[in-house]
């Protein structure tokens, strides 16, 4: 009937001269092409059944082009953040006459942006897709890095620590919003742990590269093989690691992969039938693969659930935490331990391998054995016996033991809050809104982590940062036990039959979860054990 009607339609251009009805010809081809291309692809599509090894090369391959490659983005971003107090120790603060609270107000500026742009960044990323946005914006931060190699005062050191808050801020939310998206909740945990693993390299290497840097005075000539002119060593900790984050961002922007939905073209990654197999088993497994359109009233409405504050507020005391000794951990050796200057510098990185450890192996078991809750009560468990034995205990070396404890709870519980948060999150709006505020408590957290072990507590044996991280695992702990309180009851209500959440998800009414009924994942969390209750999840 088709051919019919186009041999009508060339009948008619030939008697009329030609023009009239050519483009009524070229419609009509396009749409039977356009038919043709849709159904071979729903062809494809609906043959496509990956056996379950294809499956788990698809899921290896996300591995390798997304996790390894925001990771070791990750790694050069906390290098550039956290690279001040390498660099102060190896003459910066005297260079620069950073003498009274100066040096404490160029870490605390960085966070004034970086907290402020942290929630329009995940509905920015969405915009202008994951690869293009953090690749700019990983580039920009280690140009803007190789410029703190060259200040001369205080003030030029501050407004490029505002300019580098301003440029990250995009960062963390993006990455943990996007590695959200391409895995199921039973995939995620390990996912983060291996994210923040390759990031907690840099707190090792920051401290093995002060170390080199700290053997040049501060105005000695660098060593024969840098080709610049006679930079101070501190400058040289900038210019390297800025250097290195440009060249990295150059390449991750060919090597980093958009959203599973993105109709953005990756160079060499998965075909239109594995993508569409990456959809469907993240829509079985939680139902929000496709966004629905961007309204703030939505966006913001996420705020009315109160669970959303208690991941944020656990998280703030996570990275309050582990801020704290990021900043104040070689001056901790020094004064409170009595190390050397040199050996506290290189003693900085076993406890961060050890954390990178633990961290590892409690993504796997979480995933595992489908576990959240319980792994961030035992890091907090951990905290509260390391720090006791840091602050207390007569013997340095075994005060250094406690360093490894405290560590690791402190830096493990970022992953696991992040996949304690992620799982317990539907919508991709509501989930971009809850890595917003949940980052966005984290850098609050980097705030009160540079207060948390003052100069002025030296004499004490800086005993108030200590019961501050104690009061800050507790607090953890009571919110981890609410929460799955919470959630026993939502899967109680689950298991009648009553609805859960009602909007933004692809396939379900306004009225909310009537044939999925997925749960919360809280599975045999400590609160099941100890009250004698199983969590379940559905798998339909």
């Amino acid at each position: 009937m088709q051919r019919a009607l186009l041999e009508d339609v060339e009948d008619g251009r030939r008697a009329d001269g030609g023009a009239i009805c050519k483009e009524p010809a070229s419609v009509l081809e396009h749409q039977r092409r356009s038919d043709d291309e849709l159904e071979n692809q729903m062809e494809s599509t609906v043959q496509f059944a990956p056996t379950p090894e294809q499956q788990r090369s698809i899921v290896r391959r996300i591995d390798r082009r997304l996790v390894v490659t925001v990771g070791a983005m990750y790694c050069v971003s906390l290098m550039d953040r956290a690279n001040m107090s390498a660099a102060n120790i190896a003459g910066m603060g005297t260079e620069l006459r950073l003498e009274g609270v100066k040096y404490n107000t160029a870490n605390l500026l960085f966070f004034i942006p970086y907290i402020i742009f942290q929630p329009p960044s995940t509905v920015l990323v969405r915009r202008i897709g994951a690869r293009l946005h953090l690749a700019s914006i990983t580039l920009l931060w280690g140009a803007v890095t190789v410029g703190m190699g060259f200040v001369v005062n205080f003030g030029q050191l501050a407004g490029l620590r505002v300019l580098l808050g301003f440029l990250e801020a995009g960062f963390f939310p993006s990455c943990v919003y996007l590695l959200s998206t391409w895995y199921t909740r039973y995939e995620v945990g390990k996912r983060y742990s291996l994210f923040y693993l390759l990031g907690s390299v840099a707190s090792a290497l920051t401290g093995i590269l002060a170390y080199g840097a700290s053997a040049y005075p501060p105005h000695a000539p660098p060593p024969s093989s840098m080709i610049m002119g006679h930079l101070a060593g501190w400058r040289w900790i900038f210019i390297v690691e800025g250097v290195l984050t440009c060249l990295l961002a150059i390449g991750c922007y060919w090597i980093l992969v958009d959203f599973p939905d993105s109709k953005r073209k990756t160079w060499r990654f998965l075909s239109v039938d594995e993508r569409r197999w990456v959809i469907d088993r993240i829509q079985k497994d939680r139902g929000d693969t496709q966004p629905s359109p961007f309204h703030l009233r939505h966006f913001l409405g996420a705020g009315a659930d109160w669970k959303v504050w208690a991941y944020a507020v656990i998280f703030f005391n996570t990275t309050t935490m582990a801020y704290a000794l990021s900043y104040t951990l070689p001056i901790l050796l020094v004064e409170n331990m009595g190390f050397s200057v040199g050996a506290a510098q290189c003693l900085v990185a076993p406890p961060c391998a050890f954390a990178g450890i633990i961290m590892f192996l409690e993504g796997y078991w979480g995933d595992k054995y489908r576990v959240r809750g319980p792994i961030i009560l035992l890091n907090m468990l951990l905290c509260l016996i390391g720090l006791p034995v840091m602050g207390w205990h007569a013997s340095p070396s075994i005060r250094y033991l406690g360093v490894f404890l405290f560590t690791a709870g402190a830096n493990s519980n970022v992953p696991a809050t992040m996949s304690f948060q992620a799982n317990n999150v539907r919508g991709q709006w509501k989930r971009a809104f809850c890595s917003a505020t949940l980052v966005g408590f984290g850098g609050i957290g980097g705030i009160a982590g540079s207060l948390v072990f003052r100069g002025e507590d030296k004499v004490t044996g800086y005993k108030p940062g200590m019961y501050a991280c104690i009061a800050c695992s507790i607090l953890t702990i009571m919110l981890v036990l609410l929460c799955d309180l919470d959630f026993y009851c939502q899967n109680k209500q689950a298991e009648k039959g009553k609805l859960l959440e009602s909007h933004e998800v692809s396939g379900v009414s306004s009225g909310g979860w009537t044939s999925m009924q997925m749960q919360w994942l809280t599975v045999y969390s400590m609160t099941s054990a100890l009250l004698g209750f199983d969590i379940r999840i559905d798998e339909a």
